[in-house]
């Protein structure tokens, strides 16, 4: 079983239709006992860094994100999801976010007659090896609505970028923990693949 955790952020019932195609059991949940039973965890979210870590808090599933990592259990954050994993974000200064890993969150720079937000398709600088991107090939192209992006600090950690006005860490790999800025939900079959990916780790 996975569980998503229920925060009040959006696009967590879209990761749950996503779960359940690939014939996963998904539940969305707020629980402790239920998430530390479960199998993974994904972390979805749009939305703001501040607003999110807030409610993050509120419901105390930043103290049960520290245990399913210390536990060793896999972990995906998507989109919002992986930004809250850094320590703090241009978007909402003074707010300190999860800090479990070290990098970045800053604001897309406009120029060259591209817009922010970020909304749209784009295609991947896979990493050889990556975990998430088994079977996926060079240059596929996800789905991505954002404003703000990683530099992850960590390059070991970095698997897939992507070019938009600059370089973006587009997913993030380390030890138990996996994040997409992209929604693999909505990128279609090649978007599925990295969730199934995720799914039988």
């Amino acid at each position: 079983m996975i569980a998503i955790l229920d925060y009040d952020a959006g696009n967590i019932k879209s990761v749950e239709k996503a779960i359940a195609y690939l014939g996963e059991e998904a539940v969305i949940t707020r629980d402790k006992d239920v998430i530390m039973a479960s199998d993974k965890v994904i972390l979805p979210g749009v939305g703001s860094f501040g607003d999110a870590m807030n409610k993050l808090k509120e419901y105390g599933l930043d103290k049960v994100i520290y245990d399913v990592i210390d536990d060793r259990k896999y972990f995906l954050g998507i989109c919002l999801g992986l930004q809250l994993l850094y320590k703090e974000s241009a978007e909402s200064p003074g707010t300190t976010g999860l800090g479990i890993l070290d990098g970045n969150i800053l604001r897309i720079p406009e120029g060259h007659g591209l817009k922010v937000p970020h909304i749209g398709w784009n295609s991947l600088n896979i990493r050889e090896g990556a975990t998430l991107f088994k079977g996926i090939p060079q240059n596929t192209y996800m789905y991505f609505v954002h404003s703000y992006y990683l530099h992850s600090n960590d390059e070991n950690d970095v698997a897939a970028s992507t070019e938009y006005s600059v370089n973006i860490h587009a997913s993030v790999e380390h030890d138990n923990v996996f994040a997409c800025q992209f929604h693999p939900e909505k990128s279609s079959e090649m978007g599925l693949k990295i969730l199934k990916n995720f799914i039988e780790l």
